[in-house]
């Protein structure tokens, strides 16, 4: 399943924001640098997902903000209501 996400790195902390034209608002605190907003990303779409972070990968945007990632063991509903219930807004 894909997924298509909009990272904020160097926020004040990690959080989800929620869906918002289709697209998953991410804050990660990591900042861009060598690959760690990414790094930061997956790892915390993979604990909102309750997933082991090898079953999330960016498949796109790897120097992007806007990303499209595939998400592996879960449906579209699986995944929007994980990440809904983790949302912080």
């Amino acid at each position: 399943m894909l997924i298509n996400i909009k990272v904020i790195p160097g926020a004040s902390r990690d959080g989800i924001n929620g869906l918002k034209q289709g697209v998953w608002q991410v804050r990660v605190k990591a900042p861009p640098i060598d690959g760690r907003a990414n790094y930061a990303l997956l790892h915390l779409l993979g604990k909102a997902l309750k997933l082991k972070t090898y079953d999330v990968s960016i498949i796109r945007g790897n120097s992007n903000r806007r990303k499209t990632v595939a998400v592996s063991g879960l449906s579209e509903v699986e995944i929007n209501e994980r990440l809904s219930s983790s949302s912080t807004t």
